[in-house]
């Protein structure tokens, strides 16, 4: 099996552009193609009985959480998806790190515009909606949740990150010893 090489630094940050910008275009394409195509509410058997898509617009965070609140999230996510740019600029030697925070960049930036640009958000209702517009779900499965693509993006790179930090691997690709560790504590 050929040995993969570590991307450099310049590589691994348009990577990570890359894969954020098509996480964005995923995500809203698909968002895009469910409301051109269904009505709110509507349910189709995707693969029965497992997986469905159903339109669902969401005012909350995860499960329709804080729905009164919707204004927070986006200004959470706005610093979320900030810190992750910081982090970017540090990537080089790890493709695993590269691949993780672009996706999760991509995946912040999807939902972050369903807030900024969807009824009743700011472009819809003037300043006083800010950040209030609803995220299009439409990946059901049931008797769990409703979802999107960008909300796949964040959880897998969410998993993704968590286990590369377990694991001493860090951003730039250097990897953390038992002995650093101890040191550091």
């Amino acid at each position: 099996m050929p040995k993969t090489t570590a991307p450099s630094r310049r590589t691994a940050v348009l990577a990570a552009l890359i894969i954020a910008a098509t996480a964005w275009l995923l995500d809203q394409a698909t968002k895009r193609w469910v409301e051109s195509t269904m009505t709110l509410g509507e349910r189709i058997e995707a693969v029965p009985p497992v997986l469905h898509w159903q339109y669902h617009l969401n005012p909350g965070a995860a499960f329709s959480i804080g729905t009164d609140h919707t204004w927070i999230f986006t200004l959470i996510q706005f610093a979320v998806l900030c810190v992750t740019i910081w982090y970017a600029r540090r990537l080089g030697g790890s493709w695993l790190w590269t691949v993780g925070l672009g996706g999760l960049a991509g995946g912040i930036a999807g939902n972050l515009t369903d807030r900024l640009f969807r009824p009743p958000s700011l472009v819809e209702a003037g300043f006083d909606q800010f950040g209030q517009g609803h995220v299009v779900d439409f990946i059901a499965v049931p008797n769990f949740a409703i979802f999107n693509i960008a909300d796949s993006f964040i959880v897998c790179s969410i998993i993704g990150l968590c286990a590369m930090m377990l694991f001493g691997l860090n951003v730039d690709g250097s990897r953390e010893t038992k002995k650093q560790t101890e040191q550091e504590s």
